[in-house]
């Protein structure tokens, strides 16, 4: 039993070890973990049920992307990576909206106070304010949008992101809600 053990846990240390590049795909509407390796792409799930025997790996494992994500009460959300923050619109704000048929984006390298409004997205049955969550420099806007709007509902979290930012004050970020503070706001508004 002991060499059984032994085998399965390098099995499975192996295939990590051979797993080169992780991303996130949306599918289903949750997120999902998606490993490249040298056989090529194979979401976690289908990662995990064809290495099920060899490994005894659970079958599937959840993946929330919105972990990392602050958000304000306005609906929007930003991600910090290495100084920038990438910023969009969350699931539920898009949901209201209805399908995004124009998005009105700031110019690069406009400076945003936090709450500041930068731009609009206009949907076939309304129109909705956006506002910085954070205080800096924009640095890049989403270009795909101009073609293809619809991005924000299709995948608000990932394709879908508005502008990058600079961030002038981290201490911003304490300010937010995370993924739970953001999901009792929701409830509230019942």
């Amino acid at each position: 039993r002991l060499l059984i053990l032994i085998g399965s846990t390098l099995c499975c240390i192996s295939l990590l070890f051979s797993v080169h590049f992780p991303h996130y795909i949306e599918q289903d509407s949750s997120w999902h973990l998606c490993l490249f390796d040298h056989h090529g792409a194979h979401t976690v799930d289908n990662f995990l049920i064809n290495h099920n025997d060899e490994c005894g790996l659970i079958k599937r494992i959840p993946f929330i992307l919105s972990a990392a994500l602050k958000f304000t009460d306005k609906h929007e959300w930003v991600q910090v990576e290495g100084g920038i923050g990438t910023v969009g619109i969350s699931s539920y704000a898009q949901g209201a909206l209805g399908d995004v048929v124009y998005c009105g984006l700031p110019e690069t390298g406009q400076r945003l106070e936090q709450m500041e409004e930068f731009g609009a997205l206009e949907s076939v049955k309304a129109a909705s304010e956006l506002y910085s969550p954070l205080t800096g420099e924009v640095t890049e806007i989403n270009t795909e949008l101009a073609e293809n709007p619809g991005l924000v509902n299709k995948s608000c979290y990932a394709d879908g992101w508005l502008i990058k930012m600079t961030i002038e004050k981290p201490e911003e970020l304490d300010g937010l809600m995370d993924q739970a503070a953001y999901d009792k706001f929701l409830k509230s508004l019942e």
